[in-house]
């Protein structure tokens, strides 16, 4: 029972409290609307100009494509109105006032005019310019650099602020009688009883806002509020950093800015994804439309392949397929891959969910096996481990002659896995092999299957036959034989309810935006000893590239990632640019690339390479078949050459110099780009890698507030370069002592005697 609030004293500093706590609710969210309603404003005005600009190029004689009514334009034309501006500037009224022109022609003109305004409008790309002027330039980056900030503190409590600041209204004002006693005193009896039931509400808020820590909450987002706000320059870095958040809240704000990417899917199935409620309360992104459209795909229909083009977030699109499942009950889901990408699966599903993530490979596998059966939440296995787990029980599976109940294939007693998600799908493209095989056992015994690949399929209709088979055989067979034939946007269409792919310029109409993606890899045990030899002898450079220098390059982790990312390249007819610190790495780079089918390597481009020879060897790579990969040193490629025609960039190791990377890649990503830039940066677990990553971060920050925004941004690489200062002895000693290695363990093994 909320305590008794005498009127006068008692109820002034109650109502004092509770309007100001509510008053400043209210103001945090009156600021974001602001800041949306900037936004939105920007937008608008950009395609208000952008739209006259269009419609006064139009001649008023191609409104006669957009109506099936014999328009009568020639007295229009006659009377000066030249261009479809004209018309919509003009409007019916005068333009049924000008000799000659009757008004069914000047409604039929305008209606015409507005149906193409309206179509044109639609279409226009927005792309923020962070570094310009005009309405999608600065100011709108300021403004969702701060919504953005604002979003994130305040996303989590806008129910509970928007509840609070509206009720509050409400009862303070009827309990403003209650301020003086005389006041109350004098009111009507029913003024009187309404105060004292509002002051006692006011009361019974204490134990909410105790429990929710409300008033923290406004504390904080208030301070938040009256922070300094970032200048021009850092706005434009953290765009450029992380495009894809400040494009996705764009189209949140701004419906229609973002493709949505139906590809080829007919529209009646369109409008049953887009009306499927997607849950994302576990998700920790914002998801883009097309993103969010193919999750829904995935949900609706179940038994899916998703096969959109390399860089547009695939692995994204399926966390939200299980974060869905997951928050309505069906908290387990299996992921298969190839064995280099798992220690990036169980990185981005943790980054990018509220998810439990067991990786079921390698040392431990059968622990942690047993905790996902316990526990729920995402298990991540390979095409190899896969064969060893026991399938699940389901009244659906059957025993046959390709599929029997083996000891590989025996059903299990728990249940089967909400979703099965296989990526790098094309690895189980032939039936006949063992390991599409055992795929094919884990999808008829799951409910939901979704595939995924960014290996161009659509002119392989046998790969994509063989997949939809997997998938739901009786799309298969239901379909003519004559399908095989045609070609392949075609066949797409028929399987529509099975397939989803979209390009990059189908979804990202945008300025071409970064997309940096660390590739985590594990030491195979031939280079971990390498690594720990170079560890105990403390050379630090010999620790950076000690995976990709192994004798024998199937040993390489690294190397095997990096193959495939240019194979799925050349799939997609994008080129490469591969960089490294490191001759040897560059040179053993493209030995391997080389092998490759259908795959060019150019270069290496090294420091001993003539400035012209480098010149020269970019200008053939640019002039290139599509697959083309560019190897280079980063100090030698990095700088002073333009590679405009790579959209994909593999960067080996983490440098050692802040910006170092963004200079290379700036090389690719810069002025004349027409493809979004997928950057690759290979990492490995429990290395050198994730300890520079470490100590880096404080002074990356540094070197982007003092350096990078400076004229002298050049000359101040070399005073934060780190290789022979104290970052490349903190590196090597954080390593040393992590492995057992170097002068602290040498000390202790002096003072315990040699049996360590």
């Amino acid at each position: 029972m909320a305590p008794t609030v005498r009127p006068g004293a008692e109820a002034r500093a109650l109502l004092d409290t509770r309007t100001a706590l509510a008053g400043a609710a209210a103001a945090v969210l009156a600021e974001e609307e602001a800041l949306r309603r900037g936004v939105v404003e920007r937008v608008e005005a950009y395609r208000d100009a952008r739209l006259r600009t269009e419609l006064a190029g139009i001649d008023v004689e191609r409104l006669r494509e957009t109506t099936e009514r014999n328009l009568r334009l020639q007295a229009l034309q006659d009377a000066g109105v030249r261009t479809v501006h004209d018309v919509l500037d003009a409007g019916p009224a005068r333009l049924e006032a000008l000799p000659g022109v009757g008004p069914h022609t000047a409604r039929a003109a305008v209606a015409a005019a507005d149906r193409l305004a309206g179509a044109l409008r639609a279409g226009f790309p927005v792309r923020v310019e962070p570094g310009e002027d005009g309405p999608l330039g600065r100011g709108l980056a300021a403004l969702l650099h701060r919504l953005h900030g604002l979003d994130l503190l305040l996303t989590p409590h806008r129910t509970e602020l928007a509840d609070f600041a509206s009720t509050v209204a409400v009862q303070a004002a009827q309990a403003a009688p209650a301020r003086s006693r005389l006041s109350l005193l004098l009111s009507r009896p029913r003024t009187r009883d309404r105060a004292r039931r509002a002051l006692a509400s006011l009361a019974g808020w204490e134990p909410w806002l105790a429990r929710t820590g409300l008033p923290d909450v406004v504390t904080r987002l208030t301070a938040h509020l009256a922070a300094p706000r970032p200048g021009p320059l850092a706005v434009w870095e953290a765009f450029e950093r992380d495009a894809a958040t400040y494009y996705a809240l764009l189209g949140e704000v701004v419906p229609g800015v973002n493709a949505v990417g139906h590809g080829a899917l007919p529209a009646d199935l369109v409008e049953r994804i887009e009306a499927f409620p997607l849950d994302t309360s576990l998700l920790r992104v914002r998801l883009r439309g097309y993103q969010a459209f193919g999750a829904r795909f995935a949900l609706n229909q179940g038994r899916t392949l998703l096969g959109d083009e390399m860089g547009l977030g695939k692995t994204v699109q399926a966390i939200a397929v299980m974060a869905h499942l997951a928050a309505r009950g069906e908290d387990r889901a299996l992921v298969v891959c190839p064995a280099s990408v798992v220690v990036n699966w169980c990185r981005e599903v943790t980054a990018h969910s509220d998810l439990r993530v067991h990786r079921v490979h390698g040392p431990g596998r059968d622990a942690a096996l047993a905790a996902w059966h316990r526990e729920g939440g995402v298990a991540v296995t390979t095409f190899e481990t896969l064969r060893h787990l026991p399938l699940p029980a389901t009244a659906d599976f059957r025993a046959t002659a390709d599929f029997p109940a083996t000891a590989d294939f025996r059903p299990a007693e728990t249940p089967p896995p909400a979703v099965l998600v296989v990526d790098e799908a094309h690895y189980v493209k032939n039936p006949h092999a063992r390991r599409s095989q055992e795929v094919a056992a884990w999808a008829e015994a799951c409910p939901r299957v979704l595939l995924l690949t960014g290996t161009a399929l659509l002119n392989r209709v046998e790969e994509l036959l063989s997949l939809t088979g997997l998938l739901q055989p009786e799309l298969v067979a239901a379909l003519p034989a004559h399908l095989r034939l045609l070609d392949a946007e075609t066949f797409r269409r028929h399987i529509a309810p099975v397939y989803l792919r979209r390009n990059l310029e189908d979804v990202l109409v945008e300025l071409p935006p970064r997309l940096v993606v660390d590739e985590w890899e594990q030491l195979t045990p031939a280079a971990e000893h390498r690594y720990r030899e170079a560890v105990a002898s403390g050379n630090l450079m010999a620790m950076r590239r000690a995976d990709l220098t192994v004798p024998d390059p199937a040993d390489s982790a690294k190397l095997e990632r990096l193959l495939e990312i240019v194979e799925e390249a050349r799939d997609g007819g994008q080129r490469v640019v591969v960089f490294s610190f490191f001759r040897d790495v560059v040179t053993r780079v493209a030995e391997q690339v080389e092998r490759l089918p259908g795959v060019r390597s150019y270069g290496p481009i090294t420091g001993s390479v003539p400035a012209a020879e480098r010149q020269e060897i970019v200008d053939a790579f640019s002039a290139g078949e599509p697959g083309a990969v560019l190897v280079s040193q980063i100090a030698a490629g990095g700088v002073g050459l333009n590679v405009q025609a790579a959209s994909v960039v593999v960067i080996t190791e983490p440098q050692l110099v802040p910006a170092v990377e963004d200079q290379a890649v700036g090389r690719v990503h810069r002025m004349g780009q027409v493809r979004p830039v997928q950057v690759h940066r290979l990492l490995t677990e429990d290395s050198v890698d994730e300890r520079i990553e470490e100590l880096l971060a404080g002074k990356r920050q540094v070197f982007d507030t003092y350096a990078r925004e400076s004229s002298l941004a050049q000359g101040a690489l070399g005073a934060v370069d780190v290789t022979e200062g104290e970052l490349a002895r903190r590196v090597v000693a954080a390593e040393q002592a992590r492995l057992g290695y170097g002068p602290v363990w040498d000390d202790l093994e002096d003072a315990a005697g040699p049996a360590r």
